[in-house]
């Protein structure tokens, strides 16, 4: 009973700091200690959450693991595992409809900032296209396809005629590699190459092509990858 007070008391306090202060003034085992507790009753969640940081190494490693892996390390309950692996989820969805908020998409940094949270989190690649009209202003956000970039799952028809759709003028691609390295191959550029072409054909440009990897970009735009006269994709 002694003890029981003694823990309710600490997680008091942690809350009671996170409530005042934020999580500015928390260890990376403070943050996990005091996400266990929502999920972990009447235990003392320390010697939890110092397991959980020895077993990932590091507080965003143990927010990517699978649940699997999470209740494998003793003291985490699946409830405790499904919270923990909810984070970056909640987060991802977050930063979309903060993202989405600016409706007009005058920059790569403006555009990235809707289409990279996607990506948050997943372990397989997907195909994203935004869609403008001709004032920059955000039509529609959708996942194409999973699968490889240069695979039939991506139609160039299906492009198009998403576009025509929305009476878009302006479209952007990303796409994710989940091996952790945002460079493009030689495939993701003709692809590129090939789908601004068809666009092209019905006056839609491909303004660029995201390639994401964790929290990290590259936009082949920006890269030199893509390059436009008077008339369209070079």
């Amino acid at each position: 009973m002694a003890d029981e007070q003694i823990h309710a008391g600490h997680r008091k306090r942690l809350l009671e700091r996170f409530q005042t202060a934020g999580l500015r003034s928390f260890s990376d085992i403070e943050v996990l200690e005091l996400l266990l507790t929502f999920a972990i009753p009447r235990r003392d969640t320390n010697p939890i959450a110092h397991r959980l940081l020895d077993r990932f190494s590091g507080l965003h490693t143990v927010f990517d693991a699978p649940i699997e892996s999470l209740t494998q390390v003793e003291g985490v309950t699946p409830r405790a595992a499904s919270l923990l692996h909810l984070i970056p989820a909640v987060w991802s969805r977050y930063s979309e409809c903060r993202a989405e908020q600016t409706r007009y998409l005058c920059s790569v940094e403006d555009y990235s900032s809707v289409l990279v949270p996607r990506f948050h989190g997943v372990r397989e690649e997907h195909v994203w296209m935004l869609s403008m009209d001709a004032k920059c202003k955000l039509l529609d956000c959708r996942e194409l396809c999973s699968g490889s970039i240069g695979s039939v799952n991506l139609s160039v028809r299906r492009v198009v005629e998403i576009a025509m759709g929305l009476n878009a003028t302006m479209v952007v691609l990303a796409h994710n590699h989940p091996t952790g390295i945002a460079v493009p191959s030689q495939e993701d550029v003709e692809t590129t190459r090939r789908l601004a072409a068809a666009l092209d054909l019905v006056e839609v440009r491909l303004m660029d092509h995201l390639i994401v990897a964790d929290d990290d970009y590259i936009s082949l735009y920006l890269s030199g990858l893509m390059q436009w006269n008077q008339r369209g994709y070079l």
